[in-house]
């Protein structure tokens, strides 16, 4: 079992920036998959981008390159997102995800077995 807590989250204008933070907590010794997840007002949860905790290998969705990047503190057991640039697009509640073993991509929703409870990013013009 695996508990994850974001924070970070806020309320900025557009062009500013945000960190992300998740911790996880539990059995974080095996090898885990960690991911980011935002899901804005009244549309579908969409996965942005994942990471391989413990070779480091990283994956984003097109619709987020070059803006925001995923990385991992294993010593905290915490993975973070850097956004960039934020857009008031990018309004949404954001959820880390994670599990157990080895990914490619980034996988959908039902995926992924453990979440945590979000953070809100809110992002004015």
């Amino acid at each position: 079992q695996v508990q994850l807590v974001e924070s970070g989250g806020g309320s900025v204008q557009a062009g500013g920036s945000l960190r992300l933070s998740c911790v996880a907590s539990g059995s974080t010794a095996s090898r885990i998959y960690m991911a980011w997840f935002r899901q804005p007002p009244g549309k579908e949860r969409e996965g942005i981008a994942g990471i391989q905790t413990d070779s480091g290998s990283t994956y984003y969705a097109d619709s987020v390159k070059g803006r925001f990047t995923i990385s991992r503190d294993n010593a905290k057991n915490t993975v973070y997102l850097q956004i960039d640039n934020l857009k008031p697009d990018d309004t949404a509640m954001y959820f880390c995800a994670a599990d157990y073993g080895r990914w490619i991509g980034i996988p959908n929703v039902a995926g992924l077995r453990y979440w945590g409870q979000g953070t809100q990013v809110t992002v004015s013009s």
